[in-house]
């Protein structure tokens, strides 16, 4: 049994409730490919809305989530409220929360553990700048970030991880497809030595950066690109094309 492809849309801090009605019923009356697992993350006012209106067998994931159950965090989210709301998914680590809000490698991993023993799936999203990559430094990098999570969280099965070089993200500069396989590759040898030769084989390693119905058909022919995780793209109709993109 191959990895499951899987695209995610992070609508980021977008869409008012009329658009985000729009995307939903445009992907609700599109034809996408059944063996695409699709999930859904509007901003968090908007999350059960999505819930709402999405059809069945697509899933809708939070931005963001806390590593407390309940209390005194003002502006938090947790692990249960999103659950009982039918939420399924959390993005966590994403370059945005590392870079502007300072999230460091071990919150993001203290969050990832709570969101996983709660039974929600992680979006788990990793990165280098371009200064990183430029001194060579893109594999110790994205590998120290998870190996953040991986001293916390033993059981892979409800993470997938995103891969998202942060000089691509919104800038319409994307990795080669070289670039990109090649990251995914030491990515998935990095989890067979650090976790385990199933985790290595079962997890599925996405791609964001720029991805558009234009580049997703190339990327998604690597033997270690298993689906993306779409920013702008994902509020587009274009967002259908990438979802089809194996099938097209």
């Amino acid at each position: 049994m191959g990895r499951q492809f899987f695209v995610g849309g992070n609508f980021k801090m977008n869409g008012n409730i009329k658009s985000v009605k729009e995307i939903i019923s445009n992907i609700n009356q599109a034809k996408l490919d059944s063996d695409v697992e699709v999930v859904i993350a509007p901003p968090s006012l908007y999350l059960l809305l999505a819930r709402e209106h999405l059809r069945e067998g697509l899933e809708v994931a939070a931005q963001n989530v806390f590593d407390k159950p309940n209390g005194a965090f003002t502006g938090e989210i947790s692990v249960d409220q999103l659950k009982e709301s039918g939420i399924t998914w959390t993005i966590l680590g994403h370059s945005e929360r590392r870079v502007i809000l300072q999230e460091d490698d071990q919150f993001v991993a203290s969050k990832t553990k709570t969101a996983i023993d709660g039974g929600l799936g992680v979006i788990l999203c990793c990165g280098e700048s371009l200064e990183q990559r430029e001194a060579g430094k893109t594999i110790e990098v994205v590998t120290r970030q998870l190996k953040a999570v991986a001293d916390k969280v033993k059981d892979w099965s409800k993470i997938v991880v995103a891969y998202e070089p942060i000089w691509a993200i919104g800038t319409g500069k994307v990795a080669t497809t070289e670039q990109a396989q090649e990251v995914h590759a030491a990515l998935r040898e990095w989890l067979k030595k650090e976790v385990s030769s199933e985790a290595a084989e079962k997890t599925r390693i996405l791609y964001g950066g720029s991805v558009t119905e234009k580049n997703s058909g190339e990327l998604a022919k690597q033997p270690d690109i298993d689906g993306f995780l779409v920013g702008g793209a994902s509020l587009k109709p274009a967002f259908i094309d990438i979802i089809n993109c194996k099938s097209a």
